[in-house]
């Protein structure tokens, strides 16, 4: 056993290649090169520190120093400084010479093998928890050995996990600076949580522990920040691999319907957003309302998309007829003729609750249907 724990196999050969480069001067050949590198990929396979190897490397030179490289003593007769004593001959300084070329040869050549190795095991890794990543958002591997292999990478998937999903103006991979800034955020703040953050479509995605909102919402303030405004959604928690598709899922839907509606909230949750997954589960139903409600007012000058729009701000503004026009940059006399057009051609009056809940509603769907853009 060499020094620092370093086990022997890893310096073999090591003091011949000293001995022949004091003896004859010579570089390493390349086979002697080619095992050193095999070595450093051997010691970096099973777990041992550079720093470590390296001193062993340099603690085996001490030990087996060549004697012919070693400095020659003067004799007390050569104090004059004439004759071949004093410090060495040019010959022992040639050898010592040979021998730390020797010793910087090896070791570089252990050393790039070994990084060598370092970076296809992170390369490896890397790979690995992509996979993984992939076939737990889609669930689409057998439950047991994504659990199993969730375990690795600090997810406990028998437990509840909500996941959040950052979307920003660029698409992020997880080399970049947005992700890896925001992770070192959550760490910095929570530690080691069992979170797992990551990067899908472009997307930055946190999977936390369900009972652990605090880190989610912690996520969201620091991915809208370093996104420059971006928007986050977040699933509610649900237990079990399949219950992270369904968070994340539910989180990017969200996105979507953000998206269709122009919601303006940079954090959604899905808990809050229930209804509207309710508006259009029956398509066949929404679409039948869409029509018979909205229909009429394509037949207005321009089309119905801007009644539509008009319906939607003065929904949005509590039905107030002065900010409605404040937000449309309309009088508020334009405004209630516009309400009045709607309420001609569709026979339902803005102005009346049981008809208010009617086109609202309807209003809704056409968004989330791309209604008029978009023919049924």
């Amino acid at each position: 056993m060499a020094e620092n724990g370093i086990p022997d196999e890893f310096l073999d050969g090591y003091a011949r290649i000293l001995a022949a480069a004091a003896s004859t001067g010579r570089r390493l050949t390349r086979d002697e090169m080619l095992a050193r590198r095999e070595l450093g990929e051997r010691a970096a396979e099973a777990g041992f520190g550079l720093r470590a190897l390296i001193g062993a490397h340099l603690a085996a030179a001490r030990a087996h120093w060549p004697v012919t490289a070693s400095t020659r003593t003067a004799s007390p007769r050569d104090d004059s400084g004439g004759g071949s004593g004093g410090t060495g001959g040019s010959g022992a300084s040639g050898s010592v010479d040979s021998v730390l070329a020797a010793v910087e040869q090896a070791v570089d050549a252990f050393a790039e093998g070994y990084e060598r190795a370092q970076r296809l095991a992170v390369r490896q890794e890397v790979a690995a928890r992509r996979e993984f990543i992939d076939d737990l958002l889609y669930g689409r591997s057998d439950p047991g050995r994504l659990a199993e292999r969730a375990e690795r990478f600090g997810l406990r998937l028998s437990y509840e996990h909500a996941v959040a999903v950052a979307e920003g103006f660029v698409a992020y991979d997880e080399e970049d600076a947005v992700p890896r800034s925001v992770e070192q955020a959550l760490i910095s703040r929570f530690g080691d949580r069992s979170v797992l953050l990551t990067t899908k479509a472009g997307r930055l995605v946190c999977i936390a522990p369900g009972d652990q909102g605090e880190v989610l919402a912690y996520f969201a303030k620091q991915a809208f920040a370093a996104t420059d405004g971006g928007r986050v959604a977040i699933g509610r928690p649900r237990p079990g691999v399949s219950g992270v598709v369904w968070s994340y899922e539910e989180a990017l839907n969200v996105l979507d319907l953000a998206d269709r509606l122009d919601m303006d909230g940079p954090v959604l949750h899905a808990a809050d957003l229930l209804v509207y997954p309710v508006l259009t589960r029956d398509r066949e139903a929404m679409t039948e309302l869409v029509l018979s409600t909205l229909g009429p007012l394509e037949a207005a000058r321009g089309g119905a998309e801007p009644l539509i729009e008009t319906l939607s701000v003065y929904f949005e503004a509590g039905c107030v007829a002065a900010e409605a026009a404040r937000r449309l940059s309309l009088s508020v006399r334009a405004l209630t003729y516009r309400l009045e057009r709607i309420h001609k051609l569709t026979g339902a009056d803005p102005a009346d609750p049981v008809h208010r809940y009617t086109l609202q509603t309807a209003v809704i769907g056409a968004r989330l249907m791309d209604w008029p853009a978009k023919t049924f």
